[in-house]
């Protein structure tokens, strides 16, 4: 009989059910079984509110399905049944003692009349139609035998997997009872593992290939034979046999929500969306910048609405404040003076690159005052970049300037280089490799710091040299703000900068330099042979499509122009100044002038200068093995001095303090 608490539960059928239950209708219906996988914990929506997984799945066995039986097993509690009255009924059905229920077109049926065996059977002879039903002795001492042997003791629950697997097969081989089991996590003991997992995962298939159709009411096709339902998180947990070879068994997928799925949601959440202002909320600007987000993400969404009192207007922010969770959000933290002085700030450190620090601090601005083209474009990065040009120009430096100047820290800077993913499979690397695979464990490299360091300038260097799987990953990130992993779980881009860099083109530099000389080479001549050089690259890769979303942040370098060598010169020796006074309290007096003027007649080797600022410091290791040299051969003291003099020939000298010292001669 139908018990109260099913007929409290059976769905209306105007109820709107989420699109993997319509396909798991569909499947039963054509008498296949399913494997349940995917988002399988997510909360979804029943009658007009939310609901868990499984309360809806128990919902639709016993409401839609019309399953006088429906027990859920899971390795934690073991097989439990949900409804009242259901774990009675299997009983029954397990032992033997089955009474046949005869199921209304309506789903769950009434108790009826007839026996198992269809008639009353007398001294073991054919059954009579109408007869009430009636047992032999031999068969009574027979099934009393059977029910000693089968029937669970009060309070027993059937928790291993194998006497659940061989109940359940019992139960669902029977044509006397509508039945459905879930099991959830099964995963967990019957993964594609040793022998004895396999040896489980043959016996799991074997009771959903043994179910069969029940009876049905005069008139009613039986479609739908007893369920047998495996629940699992990532389907590559079972063997790829257990699915493949078997045309009776389907997979089902059940993926996060879709656009339409989330307006629902969203709606049954509009009471907590609107706790903030007390007024009604339009949830529609919610459903674009949610994508991705499970039911309990959006449940949380709404919490943190309530709990940080954002509106829910203000989309951006509140998206912000779920996904990261932090009050402070340096972004917003950064000094209106500091903005205001950017250019000249990071200027100070990228010596001759007027035209990438002028775009950069017009970024930082940008990002101060927080406007956009709707509000979906709060889930880009704070700021693309792509920097072209000759190498040893500042590129490098630049994004770390940025990241000092931002964050107050130059470890929220963080490098990939991209020649390091020159392979298909080094796609995994970044998102991380697919369930199943080494590594999966980790998650990627680029969606972990992501995760744990969500305020960051990402530079990929050398973006030209990355394969075109990585390639397309990027494209993902510029289009949506978001990369999720292997393991299922989203990183987001948001409040990051990103920087991509590229050297292509810089091998004809040198000719450009030979022919016209440094000071011949305009800038605009510059710009154009990398733009050209770069664009030519994405065609030739087939990407041009990456260029084309790129081409707004594309900035090119110039070269390093005779000038400027004395100013990066002189940046590099502060920098070995103030490191040996730090480490060792020793001044570290240079002939500054003698220094740069020796560097200006090295750099004038067109080979030379075609490589940039990193050449100038390649050069200066000279200076810097001779301090090194000087400080284990005279130990000097903490509070002592030490002057550097280059000579013409480029030869350098070291000297203690009380030594003839140079007026022209100055302290770091």
């Amino acid at each position: 009989m139908t018990s109260p608490a099913a007929e409290a539960i059976q769905p209306s059928a105007d109820d709107v059910l989420p699109l993997w239950m319509l396909s798991l209708q569909w499947e039963l219906q054509r008498g296949r079984q399913v494997v349940l996988h995917g988002e399988v914990n997510d909360r979804f929506w029943l009658g007009g509110q939310p609901a868990p997984f499984r309360e809806l799945l128990v919902t639709y066995l016993a409401g839609f399905a019309g399953a006088d039986i429906v027990g859920w097993w899971d390795p934690v509690d073991g097989l439990t049944f949900p409804i009242p009255g259901h774990q009675t009924r299997f009983n029954e059905v397990r032992a033997g003692r089955v009474v046949a229920v005869a199921r209304s077109p309506g789903g769950a049926g009434q108790d009826g009349a007839a026996s198992r065996d269809g008639g009353a059977l007398q001294d073991g002879g054919a059954p009579q139609d109408g007869a009430a039903p009636q047992l032999t002795r031999r068969q009574e001492r027979q099934t009393a035998a059977t029910q000693r042997a089968t029937a669970p003791a009060a309070g027993d629950r059937l928790v291993e997997i194998g006497d659940v697997l061989a109940a359940v097969r019992t139960v669902v081989a029977s044509p006397e009872a509508s039945s459905a089991f879930v099991l959830k996590d099964i995963d967990a003991l019957l993964g594609a593992g040793d022998m004895q997992a396999a040896i489980g995962c043959l016996r799991l298939r074997a009771a959903m290939n043994d179910a069969v159709v029940p009876a049905a009411p005069k008139g009613r096709p039986p479609y739908a034979r007893n369920a047998v339902l495996p629940v699992i998180g990532d389907l590559s947990r079972l063997p790829a046999w257990f699915c493949q070879e078997d045309p009776r068994v389907e997979p089902l997928a059940i993926s996060r929500l879709e656009a339409d799925e989330r307006r629902l949601v969203l709606a049954m959440l509009r009471a907590q969306l609107e706790e903030v202002t007390g007024e009604e909320v339009d949830i529609e600007p919610l459903v674009g910048p949610t994508e991705g987000l499970a039911g309990w993400q959006l449940d949380a969404l709404a919490r943190t609405s309530a709990i940080r009192r954002i509106p829910a207007h203000k989309v951006g922010k509140l998206l912000d404040a779920y996904r990261y969770n932090v009050r402070r959000d340096p972004w917003t933290q950064l000094d209106i003076g500091l903005i205001r002085q950017s250019e000249r700030l990071l200027g100070r450190r990228v010596i001759g690159q007027g035209k990438a620090v002028a775009s950069v601090a017009a970024a930082l601005r940008s990002a101060y005052v927080g406007v956009d083209f709707g509000a979906s474009g709060a889930a880009r990065p704070r700021g693309v970049f792509f920097f072209v040009g000759p190498t040893g120009v500042g590129k490098t430096e630049l994004a770390k300037a940025v990241a000092t100047l931002v964050f107050g820290d130059e470890s929220a800077y963080y490098r990939f280089d991209m020649s390091e993913y020159q392979q298909e499979h080094s796609a995994e690397r970044l998102a991380g490799a697919p369930p199943g695979f080494v590594g999966y464990e980790q998650g990627g490299e680029l969606t972990r710091r992501v995760q744990e360091r969500p305020f960051s300038v990402l530079l990929f260097d050398e973006i030209e040299k990355a394969d075109r799987a990585v390639l397309d990953k990027f494209l993902q990130i510029l289009e949506d703000g978001r990369l999720t992993d292997g393991r299922g779980r989203t990183a987001y881009f948001s409040q990051s900068l990103i920087i991509f860099t590229s050297n292509e083109g810089a091998a004809g530099l040198g000719d450009l330099i030979a022919a016209s000389g440094a000071d011949g080479v305009r800038y605009d001549a510059i710009e154009r042979h990398f733009l050209a050089a770069v664009e030519a690259k994405f065609n030739a890769l087939q990407r041009p499509e990456i260029y084309g979303r790129l081409q707004p942040g594309v900035t090119v370098f110039d070269m390093l122009r005779p000038w400027h060598i004395a100013g990066i010169t002189e940046r590099l020796v502060g920098e070995l100044v103030e490191s040996v006074r730090e480490r060792h309290r020793v001044d570290l007096i240079v002939d500054r002038d003698a220094v740069s003027a020796w560097m200006e007649r090295v750099m004038s080797d067109p080979a030379k200068l075609s490589y940039g600022g990193r050449q100038i410091r390649n050069e200066l290791q000279a200076l810097r093995r001779v301090v090194i040299d000087y400080f284990v051969a005279a130990e000097p003291a903490a509070g002592s001095e030490i002057w550097l003099h280059v000579t013409p020939e480029g030869e350098i000298e070291a000297r203690p303090d009380g030594l003839a010292k140079r007026p022209e001669l100055s302290k770091g």
